[in-house]
This record gives structure tokens, C-alpha cells and sequence, in this order.
């Protein structure tokens, strides 16, 4: 009896305020999909394309019994929703059950709990006086609360704003359409309504197309121009291709011109090494878009590889050796990378790499791949220095192009953005040849033909480091490389395997993986494709050590692993194509048996070269720092962890590096921070193990990858606070097995590794 009083009570309250909220409980919105019927699949790349992203996915499902029925009834929804509309909770017998939701971060779904719970009267985070929607503290999404009360009432703006990045989200309105949510400070998640725009109400903002939101953000690039997928035809393809690889010429061709020369080598095996850079790129990445992560991901000679190498080439048994360095360091070399290789294989191909990723989040990635950069910081500036007349109007220009001149379109294609590194480059290339044809580098009886060590006279070898780094004239590959040659595996010699420089390279294999896990993810949401699995980056990382193999057989100096700026030219360019970045590959190949084309980049003055690295490294350590937008970056805990790391990262290698009374004397002040290797203060009683260990402790990244590898899983905090990257779940394949499709291999291949389910192989 007291049970159906009070239901006749609840009955006439409804009806008295049906009359009120009439308006309110019946917006007129306009479907975004067809009345007649929808596919699953055109939901999913309208999702894409827009940009929308749910906040309330409030389709949770609810069943009633023993009630009688309301007529509120003719209001519900699909699912079966009921809700008190006088006190604004669902009533309290109801069984809510999961729902699935599309993670405001990431972008893709998974399932959640549901988040909206009775609140009696409480208070405080997420708290409800008035008696309305209660939700969850900790996962909650501020938006969510704005979106819910827009519902319930006829709101027009739902504004997330950010609080601290603390994660709790405080949610006020009275239930009658003054609504207003605040959640956790999400990057780029400012979110305005607009009438009859519920893609932009509730999802997120849509920009034109080739424009930048402006935000820095996780949000995805609005449109690309070409897909993962598309073809766009011959002629696109090939400027296309050639675009893609003009923007990283910086990444795929500086790095000879640094390490060789320190090694003592000449103008011809510069050329030469040069030149089987650019094969091994060309073969390396269409091996990744066939067997890796499919990703349009160009491989190549990374900067993680070119510190631990300039700290094998100036340990002390190399810097007394006069006749064939080049070569036997080179050997050794190639050794070293075969070895770390192996390592780096054996960790993708048996899925250890699936349960290491538990342990790789952004905050391990952004201070690892900054340290990359920064470690070169003593480098950079003092080569470029030998000439500044070049150096700063080269690092001032492709500033200028990068940034002021961005916007500036010509025949509808950023040219200032794409091609900042090599139009700058030509322009100062030129600049220095005239200087070098008027005589701005001509000393009286000085000869730039006559190497450093034969100079006699005293005026003449105060001009010769000025000569060698600013002249354009100063290289004989030009007349000695030949029109056409191949390079070929073991070009330098037989691998010389040693345990020290073993050692070294396993752990920097290691801080590659790391560094491409970071580009995997990131690249995955440039080209609107989920996230790739466990499984398929394994298969990425795996390859990629197979692909370092072949790079320490045919000898250039460096491992192979996905470039990191790579994202960069995906993002200005918005061509993600899997065939664009094949076509470029085979232009690679085709330029490598050139060997003019080697020798024509051989002869880019050294100076030059250190000018345009040091706005490569620079670009380094702000994409790896990028990829604190996924974590809560206001937090305290991961303030502290990158902060510590990066500064322990810096001062432990300068500590090792003070024990270098022989070096001083010998090497240039540029290559001391190297040498650390025979110098150092760790004394075990083995020869091979003080080598890597001094060495190893002399890199700013695995100092800085070790340091903050321990503090982020040994520090308390929340999933959401740390950034954890959330995979697809085994939920999520199953309810939309073609969610991973751009990941599948070729059909032959997949039939002959279906066994290999650790790889992502379907």
C-alpha cells in the first residue's frame, strides 16, 4: 500500500511538471545519419572525418520491473532509459549496465562502467545539492556532465574547461537547461555547440581543411589529402613522393656528413656512404609498409644511433690510428649494430615487446626522445660556428620559412613549410659559393687542396679549419666518385664483434624501440587509423631490427629505425599515403646507384650541415616533448619525472665526461663529451665492461630513459594522469573486426603467419 501511494505521489509530480518541462524534454535535433537506415561502417568515417568524438554516450541501457507504468514512458528511449525528472536520478531498483564510449584522448572505444550514479545529497567532486545527475569522481569527463545536463535541459553551450589537469570534474546546473560542465584539462578539448550541429555540440570542433586548430592538441589532422589507402594517380604520386622525402632530407642525408670525417674518412667514402644511406632507406621502408606496422612511416639513419657511435670512433685505441680509421672503425661499427640488432629483433618478433609496452608510457617517451636532441647541444653550435657568416643565415632562414612564412600558399602548396630544410639549403648553398668565388676565404699562399696534417706553414693552419668547414670547393668527390655504382653488404669489410661495443648498442636498439613506439602512436592519430595493437607493434619493432641488420651489413655508420620527424612532414603535408611513400622509396633507390648524387651532397660544407642539425635536433626534442599532450601535464608527479629526468639526463653524462685529462689535449673541444668511453670513473676490473659501462652512462638518453623508466612505474598515479597508451581492446576488434584493417598484411603473407597471433596476424 505505501508502495503504491507513493507511486500515485511520483505520478501527479510528474505530470505537474510535464507541463513545465515540455519544451525541454523534446529538442528538435536533425539526425546525422539517414531515418531509412545507417551503416556501421559510414558512422565510423563520418566520425573521422568531422573530428567528433562523443561525450555522452548515454545509451546505457536500463531494466525496469515491478513499476508501473508513467507517462513518462512515451518519452523514453530506445534502450528502455527512465529517469526522475523531479529529482533528475534514475530511480534506485534500476540495473544499469556497461556502456561503451569513445575515449576522448585516443578516439576510439572502450568499455566503461557506467558513470552515472544516484547521489543522495552528497557533495563534493562531481557533487549534486540540487538533486540532479550524479557522476562518477576520478574517470569523469567533464564535457560528459555538460553534454547530459544539455539533454535534460535546453542549454546551448557546453564548455569544457580545464582545472588543474587534476582529473576530478565538478558538475553544477539545476536541471532546467542551465547546465554548464567542467572536466580535466584534455589539450585541444574546448568544445562549442551550435544550433542544430550536434557533430560540433557535443564531438568537438571541425576546421577547414589544411588549416591547423591552432590548439596543439590531440586532435587528429582535419583532412588528409591522400589516405592511408588511396591512390591518387601517376603524376600526384610522384610529386607527391618526392615531396615527402625533399621535407626529411635533413634526416636522410646530414648524418654521413658529421660521422664521416670524425671517422677519417674522405670526400669519396662520404659520397659513398651517403649513397648506400639512401638505398637502405629506400629498401627499409618499403619493407615497413609491406610486413611492419603498414604505417606511412619512412625508415632511416636515426639520430639515436649517431651519439653512441661518435663515442665508439673517439674511444682511445682509435685516435692514435692514422692508416685505414675509417674503415676499422666502420667495421666495428657495423659489428655493434648487428648485434643490437639482433636484440632489437629477437624483442619484437617474440612479442616481449606486447608486455614491455605495459611499462612505455608518454611520460617515459617525451623526455627519451628530447634527451635525443639535447645530447647534441655541445655539438651543434660550435661546428656551425666555424663559419657563422653561413651558419646563422642558414638556422635564421628556415626559421623564418617555418614559422612566418608558413602560411603563405603558392599554387595551393605551403611551400615555406614543406620544403623549409631543403629551399634553405639551396639558397645558402649558393650564398657560400659566391663567397667562396670572391675570394672571402682565399689566404695568401694557402691552399685548400693541402690536408691540415701537410701544412707547414704557421698563418696557414690557423685558416685551414676555416677553410675545410666554409669553402665550397674543398671536396674532390665530385671527380673522384663514379657515374654509376652499387652498393653492396660487407663494402667496408668483415664486422668486428666486441663485447663493449655490444653492449652499447642493445640498449640504444632499446631507446629506438621506445622512440617508435612514441611514433607509431602519434602517427596513428595524424592519419585518423586507430591505434595499432600490442601485436602490430611488435611486428613493427621486430622488422625494424631486421631492417638495422641489413644496415650494419651493407655498413652506413648507423642502425635503421622510423624516423621520428617523419610526423612532422605527414602533418604539413596531409599526404599519408602507403603508395606515395613506396614511389619516393624507389626514387631512393634509383638516386643511391647515382653516385654523382652522393657526391653532390658530399660537398655541402660542413657548416652547413651542422646549421641545418641544429634545427633537426631542435625539432627532435619538441616532438618528443609533444607527446606529454596525452598525459595530464599540470600534474605534479609527471612534472617532476620529465624534470628530473631530463636534468639527471645532462649533469650524469657532464660528471663522466670530467675525467678526460688525456682527451683535452688531443681531441677538439666539440668531441671531448664523447670520449668519455676509455676515460671514465667506473673501474670493475674489466677492461670491456668499464668501456660500455662509462659509455653507456656518458649518453644523455639512456640516462634519461633509465631514470625516467623507474620513477613513472614506481610513482603512484592514474591512467588517466599518466597517459597510459590504451590499445584496442579484444571488445572492440570483435564488435568492429575491420577497425585494424589498415594494419593487416598482404593476404599471402597473413596465410603464412596466422600462427603468429602475437603480431597482430589475422
Amino acid at each position: 500500500m505505501e508502495g503504491g501511494s507513493r507511486l500515485e505521489m511520483e505520478n501527479k509530480d510528474v505530470r505537474r511538471k510535464d507541463q513545465k518541462l515540455g519544451s525541454v524534454l523534446e529538442p528538435k535535433i536533425d539526425p546525422f545519419v539517414p531515418k531509412t537506415g545507417y551503416d556501421p561502417k559510414e558512422l565510423r568515417s563520418w566520425a573521422k572525418r568531422t573530428g567528433f568524438v562523443s561525450t555522452f554516450s548515454g545509451e546505457t541501457e536500463r531494466s525496469v520491473s515491478g513499476r508501473r507504468d508513467l507517462n513518462l514512458n512515451e518519452r523514453q528511449n530506445n534502450n528502455g532509459n527512465r529517469f526522475d525528472l523531479e529529482k533528475g536520478i534514475p530511480e534506485r531498483n534500476e540495473s544499469i549496465s556497461p556502456k561503451i564510449e569513445i575515449d576522448p584522448i585516443l578516439g576510439r572505444t572502450r568499455k566503461r562502467e557506467a558513470e552515472i550514479e544516484p547521489a543522495w545529497g552528497r557533495s563534493g567532486n562531481g557533487r549534486d545539492t540540487n538533486g540532479v545527475l550524479r557522476f562518477r569522481d576520478g574517470d569523469v569527463r567533464g564535457e560528459r556532465n555538460g553534454a547530459a545536463e544539455g539533454i535534460l535541459g535546453n542549454t546551448n553551450v557546453a564548455r569544457a574547461e580545464g582545472h588543474n589537469g587534476n582529473g576530478n570534474g565538478n558538475g553544477n546546473g539545476d536541471g532546467y537547461g542551465n547546465g554548464q560542465g567542467r572536466g580535466p584539462n584534455m589539450p585541444g578539448m574546448e568544445q562549442k555547440t551550435g544550433d542544430g550541429d550536434l557533430g560540433r555540440g557535443v564531438g568537438g570542433n571541425v576546421y577547414p581543411d589544411g588549416e591547423d586548430s591552432g590548439d596543439g592538441g590531440w586532435r587528429s589532422s582535419p583532412k588528409m589529402i591522400c589516405g592511408l589507402k588511396d591512390n591518387p594517380g601517376y603524376v600526384p604520386i610522384i610529386f607527391y613522393g618526392l615531396q615527402h622525402y625533399l621535407s626529411l632530407a635533413g634526416s636522410l642525408i646530414f648524418i654521413p656528413l658529421i660521422i664521416i670525417p670524425a671517422m677519417g674518412g674522405t670526400d669519396k667514402d662520404t659520397a659513398t656512404v651517403i649513397s648506400t644511406m639512401l638505398l637502405l632507406s629506400g629498401i627499409t621502408t618499403i619493407l615497413h609498409t609491406y610486413f611492419g606496422t603498414r604505417l606511412p612511416l619512412v625508415q632511416g639513419s636515426s639520430f639515436v644511433y649517431l651519439a653512441p657511435a661518435l663515442a665508439i670512433m673517439n674511444s682511445r685505441e682509435f685516435r692514435n690510428l692514422t692508416e685505414h680509421r675509417f674503415r676499422y672503425i666502420m667495421r666495428e661499427l657495423q659489428g655493434a649494430i648487428i648485434v643490437g640488432s639482433i636484440f632489437q629483433c629477437i624483442l619484437g618478433f617474440s612479442g616481449f615487446m606486447s608486455l614491455f609496452l605495459r611499462f612505455i608510457n608518454p611520460v617515459v617517451v617525451a623526455p627519451t626522445v628530447a634527451a635525443v636532441g639535447l645530447a647534441f647541444f655541445s655539438y651543434g653550435f660550435p661546428q656551425a660556428g666555424a663559419c657563422v657568416e653561413i651558419s646563422l643565415p642558414q638556422i635564421l632562414l628556415v626559421l623564418i620559412f617555418t614559422l612566418y612564412l608558413r602560411g603563405i600558399s603558392v599554387f595551393g602548396h605551403r611551400v615555406f613549410r614543406i620544403y623549409a630544410v631543403p629551399l634553405s639549403v639551396v639558397i645558402i648553398w649558393a650564398y657560400a659559393l659566391f663567397l667562396t668565388a670572391g675570394g672571402a676565404y682565399d689566404y695568401k699562399g694557402c691552399s685548400s687542396e693541402v690536408p691540415s696534417s701537410n701544412i707547414l706553414i704557421d698563418s696557414c693552419r690557423k685558416h685551414a679549419y676555416t677553410m675545410k668547414h666554409c669553402r665550397t670547393d674543398v671536396s674532390n668527390a665530385m671527380r673522384t666518385a663514379a657515374w654509376v655504382r652499387i652498393p653492396y653488404p660487407l663494402q667496408w669489410g668483415t664486422p668486428i664483434f666486441r663485447l663493449r661495443t655490444s653492449i652499447i648498442m642493445i640498449f640504444v636498439s632499446l631507446v629506438a624501440s621506445i622512440d617508435s613506439v612514441g611514433t607509431y602512436h602519434t602517427a596513428s592519430i595524424r592519419i585518423n587509423a586507430k591505434a595499432p595493437t600490442p601485436g602490430i607493434v611488435s611486428r613493427g619493432i621486430g622488422l625494424e631490427g631486421f631492417c638495422s641488420v641489413l644496415a650494419g651489413l651493407w655498413g652506413t655508420g648507423s642502425g635503421s629505425t622510423t624516423l621520428t620527424e617523419n610526423v612532422h612532414t605527414i602533418d604539413i603535408t596531409k599526404v599519408a599515403s602507403r603508395k606515395v611513400v613506396e614511389i619516393g622509396a624507389v626514387f631512393l633507390i634509383v638516386f643511391s646507384f647515382i653516385g654523382k648524387v652522393g657526391a653532390i651532397l658530399a660537398s655541402i660544407p660542413q657548416a652547413l650541415a651542422a646549421a641545418v642539425l641544429c634545427f633537426m635536433w631542435g625539432l627532435v626534442v619538441a616532438l618528443g616533448l609533444s607527446a606529454l599532450q596525452y598525459t595530464q601535464t599540470a600534474s605534479f608527479r609527471n612534472i617532476t619525472i620529465v624534470g628530473i629526468s631530463l636534468f639527471l639526463g645532462l649533469s650524469i653524462p657532464a660528471y663522466i665526461q670530467q675525467y678526460l685529462p688525456e682527451s683535452s689535449l688531443i681531441l677538439p673541444s666539440y668531441l671531448i663529451p664523447y670520449s668519455a668511453a676509455s676515460d671514465g670513473p667506473v673501474h670493475t676490473g674489466s677492461k670491456e665492461l668499464d668501456f660500455a659501462i662509462n659509455a653507456l652512462l656518458s649518453l644523455n638518453m639512456v640516462v634519461t630513459l633509465l631514470i625516467a623508466f623507474i620513477l613513472d612505474n614506481t610513482a603512484p598515479g592514474s591512467r588517466q594522469e599518466r597517459g597510459v597508451y590504451i590499445w584496442s581492446n579484444a571488445e572492440d576488434i570483435s564488435s568492429d573486426p575491420s577497425s585494424l584493417s589498415d594494419y593487416d598484411l598482404p593476404r599471402k603473407v597473413s596465410r603464412c603467419f596466422r600462427w603468429a597471433k602475437c603480431l597482430g596476424v589475422r
